[in-house]
């Protein structure tokens, strides 16, 4: 089975000696739960697209440091591509950057959340029955590095997870689209690194909080992508 991935954002400089980049985070964590999963990156930010949304099976959509309301050509092609894979209900997951354009281009709203930066581990409550079924879990927790939200989600997207500081952490499309704020492709130690990265650039108390998040907190980044892996190759089954 092809995945597309459509690589909105890339590693920094300074970390990709020592991590991979956002595409190969994906490709080896998924890799790993899927052999029969084959692999292509798609550069969307210097205008490297597929010829179709028929070329893969699948699709994905990384993060990015971009803001994916800025409009720029590329992402106004993304967005349309997004539409066409909508349109035949290919299966299709966003994360951070990919679910707020995703969201963008099938009608909602994406803004600067007043409420400041989402660093550090996050925790998410599960707000569907179904979903709660298939991670057998009511909530759960995974990283998060974001100043960006989807302040109101498309009419017909329906809300999975949530939390205090996010009220669209998660939301899927139909039975084709899963879309998360969060980072389930991060480790501690890379959002270490980035928190590192912003140290000098955002408040002390925020940096610190999230920080000690990170030993605070455990994750079930696993258990999310499993469930991806899974949502790549049928969609949303109910357990």
């Amino acid at each position: 089975m092809k995945i597309g991935i459509l690589a909105a954002g890339i590693t920094p400089d300074s970390l990709r000696a020592e991590f991979p980049t956002y595409a190969d985070m994906f490709g080896q964590q998924l890799g790993l739960i899927n052999s029969d999963f084959s692999f292509v990156t798609y550069d969307v930010r210097e205008d490297d697209f597929p010829a179709s949304h028929l070329d893969c099976d699948a699709w994905l959509i990384t993060g990015s440091k971009f803001s994916a309301y800025e409009n720029t050509p590329w992402m106004l092609r993304l967005q349309d591509l997004i539409r066409e894979i909508d349109e035949q209900k290919q299966p299709l997951v966003g994360i951070c950057f990919g679910h707020q354009i995703i969201a963008l281009a099938l009608g909602g709203k994406v803004a600067k959340y007043e409420g400041g930066w989402g660093l550090g581990v996050h925790r998410y409550e599960i707000t569907e029955g179904d979903v709660k079924s298939t991670l057998g879990k009511n909530n759960f927790a995974i990283c998060a590095f974001h100043q960006d939200q989807v302040l109101e989600k498309p009419s017909q997207a329906r809300v999975f997870a949530r939390s205090d500081f996010c009220v669209n952490a998660g939301l899927l499309y139909g039975e084709h689209i899963l879309t998360v704020q969060g980072h389930p492709e991060f480790s501690r130690k890379y959002e270490g690194k980035l928190l590192d990265m912003y140290e000098q650039k955002l408040p002390f108390d925020v940096i610190s909080q999230a920080r000690d998040s990170l030993y605070s907190e455990d994750l079930q980044s696993s258990q999310l992508m499993t469930w991806i892996g899974r949502f790549l190759t049928q969609g949303f089954k109910q357990p």
